[in-house]
């Protein structure tokens, strides 16, 4: 019973890092990775610094997927983030889920 749980417990910790990997994989696919990076700001804020600031934000996910489509200013300053129409919605919430995830 015991490695049935350990393994359980191994599998999910796997999974898990694999899905966090998959979406760093894509935001490299889509070059958010030019302007932003996950642990510090850039031409962008950092991707921990967005899931800081809307953190238990009613509607946050679907704002910033649309932000993530469509671009826009005002959030971090000066500089406006591009509209990026490649990125498809179901691409751009799956992006989205990651960045609030992160710690």
């Amino acid at each position: 019973m015991r490695k049935l749980f350990l393994s359980a417990l191994l599998m999910a910790g796997l999974l898990s890092s694999g899905v966090s990997l998959a979406s760093e994989e894509l935001a490299k696919s889509k070059n958010c990775l030019g302007c932003h990076a996950v642990d510090k700001a850039g031409i962008g804020p950092g991707f921990k610094q967005v899931a800081a600031k809307y953190a238990g934000q009613a509607g946050a996910d679907a704002q910033l997927a649309q932000k993530i489509i469509k671009g826009g200013g005002g959030a971090w300053g000066g500089m406006a983030m591009p509209p990026n129409p490649s990125v498809s919605e179901a691409d751009a919430k799956t992006l989205v889920h990651w960045i609030l995830s992160l710690k």
